[in-house]
């Protein structure tokens, strides 16, 4: 069989081995670190996707690496919170997808790469404590930027540390919140011309492997220095958020 034959036609068979590689290893830098696995994969697929496929991509591998943290963590989830981040996500998907529908390729590849930096350099604001309704528009404008950027997920765990969740109910909360989120991001994005079923056999293949990077992070990449994983990480989302400056602007 012609492996080209898996694959949409925007996708070389070297790239496509590329990203179902990278969502093994930033599956696996989720699993020892926390966060940050989003994000490269985010980037990663910056350098070879155009904004129109990127995002829905990224959704549905966000998607299914968060789903298996829902199912391991199930018992510590806060389910009213889920709920009001539910509310405000409809509405910041409503607003966000005809805005991920018009924006010119050069404009999203670059708010892409500026939100990369800003996420790595940037000094976010200490959240208070926060009320329902609160964390209701919370939910609406991180859903607003995930049809934009793509990767909320440290601002989305901001909102739910500032309602006072810390270990299992964070974790777990966070990564039900993620696919609510990623869902709808994925309806939204088939309604509005995505191809999903070109792209099946591709995100069936980085969806297994996420989980086994998720399994191999867990057992293994925690026990090394943390300090020497985040200087590597700093270093190479920098790089890869400039080139995707060059190719913007290229």
């Amino acid at each position: 069989m012609d492996v080209t034959s898996l694959l949409p036609p925007e996708v070389s068979p070297v790239f496509g081995l590329a990203i179902v590689l990278a969502s093994f290893l930033t599956s696996a830098l989720t699993a020892a670190l926390g966060l940050g696995g989003g994000l490269a994969m985010l980037a990663i697929l910056g350098l070879g996707l155009p904004s129109s496929s990127l995002l829905a991509v990224h959704g549905i591998v966000q998607l299914g690496s968060n789903a298996s943290r829902v199912v391991i963590q199930r018992r510590f989830i806060a389910w009213p919170l889920v709920l009001w981040f539910f509310l405000g996500s409809v509405v910041g998907v409503a607003v966000g997808t005809p805005i991920a529908a018009a924006i010119p390729e050069t404009a999203a590849k670059l708010a892409l790469a500026l939100f990369i930096l800003w996420s790595i350099f940037g000094t976010r604001p200490k959240p208070e404590r926060m009320g329902r309704a609160t964390f209701v528009i919370g939910g609406a404008i991180t859903s607003v930027a995930t049809m934009i950027v793509g990767a909320t997920g440290a601002l989305v765990a901001g909102l739910l540390s500032a309602r006072g969740l810390v270990k299992q109910p964070l974790v777990a909360t966070h990564a039900t919140c993620m696919v609510v989120q990623h869902g709808l991001k994925i309806i939204a994005f088939g309604l509005i011309g995505f191809s999903y079923a070109q792209w099946a056999p591709l995100l069936a293949a980085m969806i297994a492997m996420g989980a086994f990077g998720s399994w191999v992070g867990t057992v293994a990449l925690d026990k090394l220095p943390e300090p020497i994983f985040r200087r590597a990480f700093k270093i190479t989302m920098t790089v890869l958020a400039l080139h995707i400056v060059y190719d913007a602007l290229a």
